[in-house]
């Protein structure tokens, strides 16, 4: 099943913090850590289901090679995918509650 993709705003804000905080460690740490993201993301038009539920409808998608955790949703009836945060694995999940209210 095809899915269209859309993007929670705080998503882009999550990648520009975490791209920033790279590339302050390593020049182009960030930058890498980007191409990632977009391949990872990539995916959920064609795989979205395939990961697996971590609580109530949200599905995580792990990174490669990095220490985060894509959070989306799948709408089967609308075919759509609806990525919400990129969280730290090491984070309080309580962020994520702050998050969605």
């Amino acid at each position: 099943m095809k899915f269209t993709v859309e993007y929670n705003p705080d998503f882009y804000n999550d990648i520009v913090e975490a791209v920033d905080w790279y590339n302050e460690k390593q020049a182009g740490l960030g930058d890498r850590f980007f191409r990632i993201i977009k391949r990872q993301t990539a995916k959920l038009s064609t795989s979205a289901l395939h990961f697996a539920i971590k609580y109530d409808d949200i599905r995580c998608l792990t990174m490669d090679k990095f220490p985060y955790l894509i959070h989306y949703r799948v709408n089967e009836q609308t075919k759509t995918v609806k990525v919400e945060a990129m969280f730290h694995t090491s984070r309080d999940p309580k962020i994520w509650d702050e998050r969605i209210d």
